[in-house]
């Protein structure tokens, strides 16, 4: 990063010793051709060398801002995390942390799919049906925020046996959707892919 910064520093100041330069040897031939009636077309000549100069010297000198702006490798590697799900049991949930917010993978039961595929949309808060917010029936991926004030809810909690944030009293239920409490929407999902049968890639 150090070098690179080097390198651009020297290149602007090599632009403005050059513009400079320019603007000598120009203005000297203006002198010279004065009685010739060519000074409209050096000062022509004069003003466009320099603002050309003058537009790649700003160029060069926003770059290093902008490319400070990009994410490093490391950021990079931050922004999607694979898991393995290949031991989890049936009716079992493991959190991993992913942006520096916990995600509940869980595993879930063929009681806990059957009752949040027969919720009535017109029963939710935030209507969603289960299939929307799985890939496969059997993992449930969200992201462990409430959605109310960004507590951790309590998995296997609350009275539809998903989640219960302790906090303000919000129950979630099997699918993750917000049915009772303040929390306006249901956790939310992630973006998310089986890279195989044994492997999630979250974001």
């Amino acid at each position: 990063m150090n070098s690179s910064y080097t390198i651009l520093a020297t290149i602007i100041v090599l632009l403005f010793v050059f513009l400079y330069l320019s603007w000598v040897i120009v203005s000297n031939k203006i002198i010279d051709n004065e009685n010739n009636k060519k000074i409209g077309k050096r000062r022509d000549f004069l003003f466009t060398a320099s603002y050309a100069l003058g537009a790649v010297g700003v160029g060069v000198s926003v770059w290093p801002l902008i490319d400070q702006m990009n994410p490093d490798a490391s950021v990079k590697a931050l922004a999607t995390t694979e898991v393995d799900i290949s031991k989890v049991e049936q009716g079992k949930t493991i959190t991993v942390l992913w942006r520096g917010k916990p995600v509940f993978i869980r595993k879930r039961t063929k009681e806990e799919i059957n009752d949040a595929q027969s919720v009535k949309l017109e029963e939710l808060k935030d209507p969603q049906k289960d299939q929307e917010r799985v890939k496969k029936a059997e993992w449930l991926v969200m992201v462990g925020v409430c959605t109310h004030l960004g507590c951790v809810p309590l998995g296997n909690k609350g009275d539809f046996n998903g989640w219960f944030c302790p906090c303000h009293g919000s129950h979630y239920d099997t699918s993750g959707r917000i049915r009772k409490g303040p929390a306006p929407t249901n956790l939310e999902i992630p973006r998310y892919e089986f890279v195989d049968n044994n492997t999630i890639k979250i974001g």
